[in-house]
């Protein structure tokens, strides 16, 4: 302990001259049509890390129409009209002829009681057939197979509550082959194979939600938890919705979000930011300027008292309890950001200490801040699973009398100065790898219209005091601002 503590107060104060220092490294830029970059120059190695970050998530999804955002992330790499087809005049013919079949069957269906079965079972096969003639046409890998025969490693997407993002890395003497592809992607996207990619979510749904007790029991959870704001609403959306998804509704969705000025892209590695300018205006800027996105509007209404609900299952006993908080841009963010790693920080953590290693009546517990985003007012989430012979109800007393210590009894300047090291060292870990700095950059921009919030928020950790720990955990942690949610047996095998 007293190592850590006196490696945190010799990094410390040179916190003020490293973002000086790596500032130097940084060059910045916003395209006429608004797309925002963030470039770092890091030449130990000849090789970049590019990561484009969406300003865009499930909790945009249209009503009626959750899990749009996410299907975005399984068309990330089908191609454009120039890769990915082995005819695109004719590809295109046949991705038509799929929506007026697709459109027919959704017009039948719309008719409810009055939809004729067997017209409608005649027009789900003729849209299948022509999901399988345009399929025919379709090359869907080329666009991974150019990067990685270029020597690009790490692609990926990812969805979330506030974002979409996507990411890889190649070798530097590549860079224009990036700003090729990603640009071209936006510009003139294709979205091919959509109704077999629509498949494979409600798989992804069926095995991580459905056939998942955690996933039941957190979707249950959200579900209870928010009664208005989207947040309550599965990334990976509602089956329902999922099923009836269409390419044209996504065509929408995209002209509307993916917009220049609702992009960032950082890019970490071997470069120079004379070229990065001048690649970023060649491609880039190709894109038209549009109007950003409407917001979200809806606030969730206040709670008025604690929401329990339980969900049946056989499986390993869960609960869950959450917390409404404020947003990512509330003055108390770094409190909570504190109180997260005094109670769930690893093995130093007083639910580790004191659930699992003292008393041991859970095999995990522990929690954190931004649940299940944090653009938007969302959830301090706490968990715990207990061990064989011991209840969610004799955990969940557990916990309550961790959180309540918080109210009672001020943290100590060892807990607290622990913390802060953990946090710096957590910031520093980030800067290592060319892909997670470029993360974090787009990240922070997008959140804060500045990346050096990425440096800021060690500053706002360190001026957090025990005092104001003590007063958000009143403030917040309340009974009436609470959601509990229980993973238990059904009651007829409990007898």
């Amino acid at each position: 302990m007293i190592r850590v503590i006196l490696g945190f107060c010799l990094l410390w104060p040179a916190l003020g001259q490293d973002l000086k220092e790596f500032e130097k490294s940084v060059t910045e830029f916003t395209l006429a049509n608004g797309l925002h970059f963030i470039s770092v120059e890091r030449h130990e190695a000849p090789v970049v890390s590019f990561f484009t970050y969406a300003n865009v998530g499930s909790a945009n999804d249209p009503k009626g129409a959750t899990g749009l955002a996410h299907m975005f992330e399984h068309m990330a790499f089908k191609g454009t009209a120039r890769i990915g087809s082995r005819n695109y005049a004719d590809e295109k013919k046949s991705l038509e002829a799929v929506e007026r079949a697709f459109r027919a069957v959704e017009e039948e269906k719309y008719k409810g009681p009055r939809a004729d079965k067997a017209k409608l079972e005649q027009l789900g096969k003729a849209f299948h057939e022509a999901v399988e003639k345009a399929g025919e046409l379709a090359e869907s890998e080329e666009f991974s197979r150019v990067i990685e025969q270029s020597g690009g490693v790490g692609m990926n997407a990812g969805t979330s509550n506030d974002s979409t993002v996507y990411f890889y890395s190649l070798p530097s003497n590549r860079i224009e082959l990036w700003f090729y592809l990603e640009s071209e992607r936006f510009l003139r996207p294709v979205f091919r194979e959509f109704y077999k990619e629509r498949d494979v979510v409600r798989e992804e749904r069926r095995m991580r939600t459905e056939s998942n007790p955690v996933g039941k029991l957190v979707e249950v959870f959200l579900s209870e938890a928010f009664v208005a704001h989207p947040y309550g609403q599965p990334p990976v959306g509602w089956a329902s919705d999922v099923e009836n998804l269409g390419a044209t509704e996504a065509e929408r969705f995209f002209q509307t979000y993916y917009v220049p000025a609702n992009l960032t892209i950082a890019i970490v590695g071997d470069v120079t930011p004379k070229e990065i300018r001048r690649l970023a205006e060649t491609y880039f800027g190709r894109l038209a300027k549009k109007p950003l996105p409407p917001p979200v509007l809806t606030v969730e209404p206040e709670q008025q008292g604690e929401r329990r609900i339980e969900v049946g299952s056989p499986a390993q006993p869960t609960v869950l309890v959450g917390y409404k908080k404020p947003s990512q841009y509330d003055a108390d963010r770094a409190v909570f950001d504190v109180i997260s790693s005094v109670l769930s920080g690893g093995r130093t953590g007083w639910f580790y200490k004191e659930l699992v290693r003292d008393k041991q009546i859970a095999l995990d517990a522990g929690g954190f801040p931004d649940f299940p985003g944090n653009k938007y007012p969302g959830l301090f989430l706490f968990y715990s699973f207990p061990t064989s012979g011991h209840t969610v109800e004799e955990n969940e007393k557990a916990m309550y009398a961790l959180i309540d210590k918080l109210k009672t009894d001020k943290v100590d300047d060892e807990t607290l100065n622990m913390v802060k090291t953990k946090n710096r060292a957590a910031l520093i870990r980030k800067l290592e790898s060319n892909s997670g700095l470029a993360g974090e950059l787009a990240s922070y921009y997008a959140a804060y219209g500045n990346w050096r919030q990425l440096f800021y928020s060690l500053d706002e950790i360190n001026k957090v005091t025990a005092d104001d720990v003590q007063r958000v955990a009143k403030k917040y942690f309340a009974r009436n601002n609470r959601t509990v949610t229980y993973l238990v047996a059904p009651a007829k095998e409990k007898q």
